[in-house]
């Protein structure tokens, strides 16, 4: 982010001027005064981004056949332990598409789950990041010593394919009136990265139909699409004037987060850093998240416990025999609940009142 500020302060100009001209209507963006009102009707929200540690991607996570209920309840019940009250999960267009109604069911499944652990879900629809070919089925085994090297891009290879677009209407509308209503669910995230893997301005034409489509069904929770790259200009402005709430991700050290959260404020919405701590790069436990509290900003890291994504390996530092790096990059958890770092665990909990 070094060096783009004054980019982002152009945009944030721009979504000031533009949204004085925009009027409170269903199917319309928030008010700020409600986004507010509802972002104070909740305690200060932090968790992870979560998938169990028994799925390579959102495949793994949601077919049928490696749909692993035991294990989620295991690890939400860590994330309980140490006060987190928010998960944001990944969702996945074709495990929808090859079994809709038993699809539906399993998130239905994880929700019960989460609340039992008193958890409320930001779901996720669509995502640039990472493999751009997915297929249905078993899903491959992890490239040893590789940070995420079977997540999966959604639509992927498939983006602004025509052919697909009436299949992703019908994900999207399916899911959102299944549970519109379901309290369950804190917020709904259309679009993870736009524009990541080199696709930029490509991503354009989706974002503004997934947006149209979530409004077209107006669900009771908030919508948002992430920040994350200040460069994208087109799209962040895109994306800041359509979301009820404002999240990003920020990977950096204390100071320069503090800069981006003092930026996006200037327009009045709630924040939520949806991704945030890598500990190589300076964003850590220690240092960002109590100034995450104190600007209350919800915060919610990337990675809970260790397992087939490989996020304790950096993104551009594999490890090709597979040990164990000397600094972990994301996640919490050993896989039988032990803390990376007891450390930590302890400042977590006590940041979250345990």
């Amino acid at each position: 982010m070094k060096n783009q500020f004054p980019r982002l302060l152009a945009v944030l100009l721009l979504i000031t001027i533009s949204a004085s001209a925009q009027k409170a209507a269903p199917g319309k963006i928030w008010p700020v005064i409600k986004a507010n009102t509802w972002y104070a009707q909740h305690k200060w929200m932090s968790g992870s981004d979560f998938i169990p540690s028994t799925a390579i991607n959102q495949l793994e996570m949601w077919q049928a056949d490696s749909f692993d209920p035991t294990t989620i309840d295991r690890e939400l019940g860590y994330a309980q332990s140490i006060g987190f009250n928010t998960m944001r999960v990944f969702l996945y267009s074709l495990a929808w598409k090859q079994d809709k109604a038993g699809f539906k069911n399993r998130i239905g499944q994880y929700l019960t789950i989460a609340n039992k652990h008193g958890i409320r879900t930001m779901f996720v629809f669509f995502d640039d990041c990472w493999n751009g070919d997915a297929k249905i089925g078993k899903q491959p085994a992890p490239k040893v010593g590789i940070h995420n090297s079977g997540w999966l891009q959604d639509p992927g290879n498939r983006l602004n394919n025509t052919g697909e677009t009436a299949m992703l209407q019908a994900y999207v509308t399916d899911i959102l009136t299944t549970f519109k209503h379901d309290k369950r669910i804190l917020l709904w995230d259309l679009y993870n990265e736009p524009g990541n893997s080199n696709k930029k301005e490509a991503s354009i034409e989706l974002l503004t139909k997934v947006f149209a489509w979530a409004r077209a069904v107006n669900p009771n929770q908030p919508l948002s699409v992430g920040l994350w790259d200040w460069s994208f200009e087109k799209l962040n402005a895109y994306q800041a004037l359509n979301s009820d709430i404002v999240t990003y991700h920020d990977y950096t050290d204390e100071a320069s987060h503090l800069k981006t959260i003092q930026l996006l404020k200037s327009h009045g919405r709630p924040l939520i850093c949806t991704e945030y701590m890598a500990r190589t790069r300076g964003s850590k436990f220690a240092n960002v998240m109590p100034m995450l509290k104190k600007e209350n900003v919800g915060a919610l890291n990337w990675g809970f416990v260790m397992g087939k994504t490989n996020t304790i390996y950096a993104w551009d530092n594999p490890i090709p025999d597979g040990s164990e790096p000397k600094e972990w990059f994301h996640d919490i958890f050993r896989k039988d609940g032990k803390p990376y770092r007891p450390g930590e665990v302890e400042l977590i909990k006590k940041l979250n009142g345990k």
